[in-house]
């Protein structure tokens, strides 16, 4: 079974989304923040980031930028999702290096689909 790693300081939208991955049947793990999240990274490896832009510490472009740069995570796929639903929002996180970037609100279906498609690869 996958593993999810969902980044999100929204406790909100961290449960939300959370609940809405195990219940298509993954496992998940969360961070409320970019430095937690490389922590958590470090210590084990995901299968597959879902990553809120607009975080204390570190955002989620650099969260991204990073584990693009890093050998050991670079073909980790990355889910932006974010409120930043604006063109250059999404040009902006897809040059981070981001494999798919989905504006909230979004519908459920949207978010579990691209979310699976990338885990197939």
């Amino acid at each position: 079974m996958s593993t999810v790693l969902v980044v999100e300081d929204s406790v909100t939208q961290r449960e939300m989304i959370s609940n809405l991955l195990k219940g298509s049947g993954l496992n998940v793990s969360v961070a409320t923040d970019g430095v937690e999240a490389l922590e958590q990274i470090q210590d084990k490896c995901p299968d597959l980031v879902v990553l809120d832009i607009v975080m204390p510490r570190m955002n989620g472009y650099e969260v991204c930028r990073r584990l693009k740069a890093d050998p050991k995570t670079q073909n980790v796929p990355v889910v932006m999702c974010s409120s930043k639903g604006e063109e250059f929002d999404r040009y902006w996180g897809m040059k981070q290096g981001a494999d798919a970037y989905i504006a909230k609100p979004f519908q459920p279906t949207e978010l579990v689909g691209t979310v699976k498609q990338l885990l197939r690869g």
